[in-house]
């Protein structure tokens, strides 16, 4: 594993890679990995540049220690921010798209090793992700309600990964549910052990990323994007980049056929 060239001074992320697999880890242990306007600057940064980097194909998201994937908004910057005047804009009334907005609207796979609970803004980052790989031991909620917040990005993505009773009991509640829950409930791709988290999760991103890029691109497209819609209207969507036509597909075959491992070029 080296580490990238991309970072972002003063920020409490970690940028490396994998070969193919671009590795991102929020630094902050000390705070449960809670978000401050830094660190969801430099994150925001991070994965639009990997979503654009050519020698990028999956991201993968997690966090440092074992206390937390991530806690969410950090409360004390928050509350500094209060006390100190300074106003507060809702979800929506932001210039420019928000974190959770730009992970899910990410062309290439987002994998989240999920190191510890994920909470709040935590588990709201974690749903902008494709796939979720946790522990036993970890645990994950909305407690928005009980602090008068509003889980603007949660509301909408959890009852698309979940039953809509579930997730409004979540949601209304704000209680926590275990990993095995979550697990049953479908929010979880992967239980395994606490060690095992990051190991599996790259183990699952050099997968993805062994793949044609174009076809992997396309398939995430039209699944996300045709979700909800319309059989006839959800086949003619014909969006993502399209492999058929590509030098990817023609050496995909030749490969095949030659029972040797393609080598894929993106084109």
């Amino acid at each position: 594993m080296s580490t990238a060239s991309f970072s972002a001074e003063g920020s409490e992320l970690r940028i490396a890679s994998d070969g193919h697999v671009r590795i991102l880890t929020l630094d902050r242990p000390q705070a449960r990995n809670a978000l401050t306007r830094t660190l969801i600057r430099a994150l925001a940064d991070a994965l639009v540049d990997a979503d654009q980097a050519e020698d990028v194909r999956v991201v993968v998201v997690s966090g440092a220690g074992e206390r937390a994937f991530c806690a969410g908004l950090d409360l004390k910057e928050m509350r500094a921010q209060i006390e100190a005047g300074s106003g507060f804009k809702s979800p929506m009334g932001e210039v420019d798209r928000s974190l959770y907005e730009i992970a899910a609207e990410m062309k290439k796979p987002v994998v989240a090793a999920l190191n510890g609970s994920a909470v709040a803004g935590g588990l709201e980052l974690a749903l902008a992700c494709d796939l979720r790989i946790s522990h036993p031991g970890a645990v994950f909620g909305f407690p928005e309600a009980t602090i008068g917040m509003g889980a603007h990005f949660g509301s909408v993505m959890l009852p698309r990964h979940i039953p809509m009773c579930f997730a409004l009991e979540m949601l209304y509640t704000g209680d926590y549910i275990s990993a095995e829950r979550a697990q049953q409930l479908g929010l979880l791709n992967r239980l395994v052990a606490r060690d095992q988290v990051m190991p599996v999760s790259l183990e699952i991103a050099r997968r993805i990323a062994s793949n044609a890029p174009l076809s992997v691109r396309r398939m995430k497209a039209m699944a996300i994007k045709g979700h909800g819609v319309p059989l006839a209207a959800a086949l003619r969507l014909d969006i993502g980049p399209s492999p058929y036509l590509s030098e990817d597909r023609q050496e995909g075959i030749r490969a095949w056929i030659g029972k040797r491992a393609p080598v894929w070029r993106g084109r």
